[in-house]
């Protein structure tokens, strides 16, 4: 029915709006952003995980950003531009972060695109892409506008507004690297929940699907990830653990990072470099033009792509031709690259591939015999001698059970829904790990002589996040440590200075001597200077504050007032007992997120015994000796008050430094300026398009006969000719107008047509919905008929409900009838007097009438008899059994002999029946059920 139809749209579109309304702020998203591609994931309501797609509706997009002519590109459109002009396209920007101008990493950029300028920023020790007009940009400010990129293509995917994300970040990043992405993000006004490392993300979507496998014994795993720039392997445990965080005991799966290995340069970024310059080489030996391949920055761009593409499928096929239109002077390139050429040119790359593999190994101490299975994540491992590689290393199967490409984006999504306070997801604990150790180094005097300390805070593969004290026992003036990465002996030379700079902060402390005096003061024992670290969930470390720890010791008698023991027991409850430290030390927090659940002992009837025996040996001790203790107690009794003064710290940062301040400032309003310039190009592109559209869309409706009969001669002379201007002045002299004309001149045509347009949809329309009318009026006709069929044997209905639907009925037959004569007298060219929200609004109010009585029905239930009426109705149930003895009689009957209707009782299947006589149907059917359903009636 067109009314119950109109109904539904109308409750729809309310619910859409409620969702809508009321959802802001609660999708969230994942970025994987690698050094080629990034993939962008959300999780909104009604969406339980899902990848973003970008504006050419595929699920990735190439990590390209370009500029030309005041015009900002991004991925496929960036990579076009990319071709012609190379310095103005920027792409595997990722490598740069947080490393300064004399990093190895940033040297083999430069030597892989000799065509970038890049300079030093000599204040933050970081570098700089210097384009054409001067124009600087930072890799911080290059991929922020990716990831602002990121979040409008999720933002068009949730239908809303997102803030909240979850970044994925390669394992090995140092804290430098993670402080600049986190900047990157604020950049692009993105709330970063957590840097998530990347082979975590990985083995949480596994873990995810493959939850079944997992019990509470441990069980390994490895994942082989060889992406563009860098491959890493991952040995991980899988296995559920008891948690108590909520005050009961849960079971949860957990996976923890056992082992990792890795090779910042390894990946198919440098295969395909091997194969552009091969290609390069070869083109200049075939002596085309005198120029060189190797001097022409847009003929390198060229071969790089046509490298790439040979690449890829060479992976499949055992050769391919190399081909490239006017490579350079106009000259055509074409050769064939056998799968043996590009083997033998990547030879020493592929003898690197199980290097990571032997590291997270050994870092993890397991052996292969250990581990279940081997996975391979990411695009390097498609090449087929790399796996070849690794199955001569590891003599076991490969398996590519698992999305190379999304599951580190669909780990990542499901972790930021955990996080998130809009979403309620099922448990899964993720550890993480510190591949690098971090010391705190200090100095410290004795016996008149300086000698230097060393503390490890954090050592290799402590899980994280984690929180440490270090605490200073033999400093009475200022003094000052330094945080460093220590015991990187396992790492490569070029990993090492691929770190940069070794050192990654000095603190500063102040007002030592001070602090120490005034606890004297107070006779207070100095318990050392406590500075608190923190690694949080995204690996970075943090020096939460520094405090001057400090106790003494009352005696409090039986006497003293009740807020001086409340506050002892306070005082304790927060300090907690410590010994006497005679030498500095690292030690743990009370942990403070998820507790491990104590086991209970093996032979719990021992400790039971035990208990016992000690409490029976309590009670039987001798009476004087339990009251002198008892005595003592009451006399003495030490309190230990614990006293905190911060210390004041300035840390000051070594290498290079993140984007704050003025700097951060600068460049945020250099990105919108960008971001402010884009919406309005693409306010002006839409625009514009739709002023095209609805002139040629106008000119087209015209011509067919349906909006010919509903418009005037006048009218449709008026609305060509404004059209055809429109047209003219476009093709002429406004195509480049701002967007403000193009929504004038598209609004004073709206206003020309919105009269024809509204005729047409009218008259489109009307039929179904004055269909619609008749048939609900039917349908109303025949359930007013059932309510006063079923009042007379049961009182559901009030005489005045029954009254009004009548009068609503017919003041919409008459509405009905009215419409209908109207409708036949009026022409389709004269404006519309009823119009279809207008009768859709009169069905409504039929519709609403229904609706309230047929749910009175439902909830109504049959009145009991008064009990002072029970003595005349034990007599009238003698009276009816033994008449039933007889000769039957119905209710119909003892209402005519005692001159008043009664109510029968009903099983729950009458009950059934008379909700469905309520129900809307055509007249005859529901007449000859109502007819079968009133005998039945009768006969109970």
């Amino acid at each position: 029915m067109v009314s119950k139809n109109i109904s539904i749209i109308f409750l729809a579109l309310f619910a859409v709006s409620f969702l809508f309304g009321q959802s802001d702020g609660v999708a969230v998203m994942s970025v994987d952003i690698g050094s080629e591609w990034f993939k962008v994931a959300i999780v909104s309501p009604g969406v339980p995980m899902e990848i973003a797609l970008n504006k050419e509706s595929k699920r990735k997009t190439p990590v390209v950003i370009s500029f030309r002519d005041g015009d900002r590109t991004f991925g496929e459109d960036a990579q076009v531009v990319g071709l012609r002009f190379p310095q103005n396209s920027f792409s595997y920007i990722l490598d740069l972060l947080g490393k300064s101008i004399d990093n190895p990493i940033v040297q083999l950029y430069k030597k892989r695109f000799p065509y970038h300028d890049i300079i030093e920023d000599e204040e933050r020790n970081t570098i700089m892409f210097r384009v054409q007009d001067n124009t600087t940009y930072t890799p911080e400010e290059l991929l922020a506008q990716i990831l602002h990129t990121a979040k409008e293509f999720a933002e068009n995917s949730a239908s809303q507004k997102i803030k909240e994300a979850v970044i994925t970040v390669p394992g090995f990043f140092n804290q430098a690297e993670r402080r600049a992405l986190l900047k990157a993000a604020e950049l692009a006004d993105l709330k970063v929940l957590q840097l998530f490392n990347d082979y975590s993300a990985v083995a949480l979507n596994y873990g995810i699907f493959n939850g079944k496998d997992i019990n509470d014994t441990a069980h390994y795993i490895m994942f082989y990830d060889m992406g563009a720039s860098s491959t890493s392997a991952t040995v991980v445990s899988y296995q559920n653990v008891k948690t108590k965080e909520r005050g009961f005991v849960e079971t949860h799966p957990q996976v923890s990072i056992m082992g990792v290995g890795y090779d910042r340069t390894l990946g198919g970024l440098e295969m395909q470099i091997r194969l552009q310059e091969y290609l390069a080489r070869e083109f200049d030996a075939m002596k085309k033009t005198p120029n060189s391949v190797f001097k022409s920055p847009r003929a390198l761009a060229k071969l790089f792509k046509e490298a790439g593409r040979v690449k890829l499928i060479l992976s499949a096929n055992p050769d391919h031709y190399a081909q490239v239109e006017g490579l350079l002077d106009d000259q055509d390139f074409k050769l064939q690259v056998t799968r043996e050429k590009f083997e033998e040119l990547c030879a020493d790359i592929f003898e690197r591939a199980v290097e990571p593999i032997k590291a997270a190994l050994d870092t993890s101490g397991l052996s292969m015999d250990l581990i279940s299975q081997v996975v391979l994540v990411g695009a390097g491992t498609r090449v087929p001698k790399v796996q070849e590689k690794l199955y001569e290393f590891l003599k076991v199967d490969l398996a590519k059970n698992i999305n190379t490409d999304e599951a580190a984006t669909l780990g990542a999504v499901y972790k930021a829904a955990d996080l998130s306070q809009g979403f309620k997801v099922k448990k899964f604990i993720t550890k993480d790990a510190v591949l690098f150790p971090i010391q705190v180094v200090f100095d410290r005097n004795a016996n008149n002589k300086v000698k230097q300390v060393k503390r490890t805070l954090f050592s290799k593969m402590n899980a994280f996040p984690q929180k440490k004290i270090l605490t200073f026992n033999k400093h009475t003036e200022d003094f000052e440590f330094y945080v460093n990465y220590a015991d990187l002996d396992h790492l490569s030379g070029f990993e090492i200075a691929a770190l940069g700079n070794l050192n990654i902060s000095v603190v500063k402390l102040k007002g030592v001597a001070e602090a120490l005096a005034l606890h004297a003061k107070e006779g207070a024992e100095s318990k050392g200077i406590k500075a608190h670290f923190a690694m949080d969930e995204s690996g970075v470390l943090n020096l939460v504050n520094v405090e001057l720890v400090s106790e003494k010791t009352s005696l409090a008698s039986e006497e003293e007032g009740t807020f001086s023991k409340l506050g002892s027991t306070i005082s304790k409850f927060f300090a907690g007992s410590e010994e006497k430290e005679t030498v500095e030390k690292v030690e743990d927090p009370v942990k403070e997120d998820i507790k491990p659940v104590h086991e209970e002992p093996e032979y719990p009837g021992l400790k039971k015994e035990t208990d016992q025996k000690e409490k029976t040996k309590n009670e039987t001790q001798p009476g004087d000796e339990k009251a002198a203790n008892k005595t003592e107690k009451v006399e003495k009794k030490p309190t230990i008050i614990t006293l905190k003064k911060p210390i004041e710290n300035e840390e000051i940062r070594f290498g290079s430094l993140p984007l704050e301040g003025e700097k951060f400032v600068t460049s945020h309003e250099k990105i919108e300026a960008l971001n402010k310039v884009d919406r309005e190009r693409t306010r002006r592109e839409t625009v514009l398009n739709n002023l095209e559209s609805f002139v040629i869309d106008a000119q087209q409706k015209l011509d067919s006969k349906e909006y010919k009969k509903a418009s005037t001669p006048e009218e449709a002379e008026k609305i060509l000719k404004a059209s055809i201007e429109v047209s003219e002045w476009l093709y002429e002299d406004g195509f480049e107008a701002p967007a403000e004309v193009f929504e004038e001149k598209l609004a004073s045509l709206k206003a020309l047509t919105n009269d024809l347009y509204e005729r047409v949809f009218e008259h489109k329309e009307r039929p179904e919905v004055l269909k619609g009318m008749k048939s609900m009026l039917n349908g109303s006709r025949t359930f007013l008929g059932n309510m006063r069929n079923l009042n007379t044997s049961s009182e559901i209905f009030t005489s005045v409900e029954i009254e009004t639907l009548e009068k609503t009925i017919k003041e919409t037959e008459e509405y009905y009838e009215t419409v209908k004569r109207t409708l036949v007298e009026t022409p389709l060219n004269a404006p519309v007097p009823y119009k279809v929200r207008d009768m859709a609004n009169k069905m409504a109010l039929l519709d609403r009438e229904v609706k309230y009585l047929i749910n009175k029905a439902k909830i109504w239930k049959p009145k009991q008899e008064p009990a002072a009426n029970a003595t005349e109705s034990g007599a009238e149930s003698k009276t009816k059994g033994s008449s039933d003895s007889g000769s039957k009689s119905s209710p119909k009957a003892d209402s005519e002999k005692t001159g008043k209707a009664k109510s029968v009782p009903k099983s729950e299947s009458e009950a059934g029946d008379s909700q469905e006589k309520l129900e809307l149907e055509g007249s005859d059917s529901a007449q000859k059920k109502e007819d079968v359903k009133k005998d039945k009636h009768q006969e109970l």
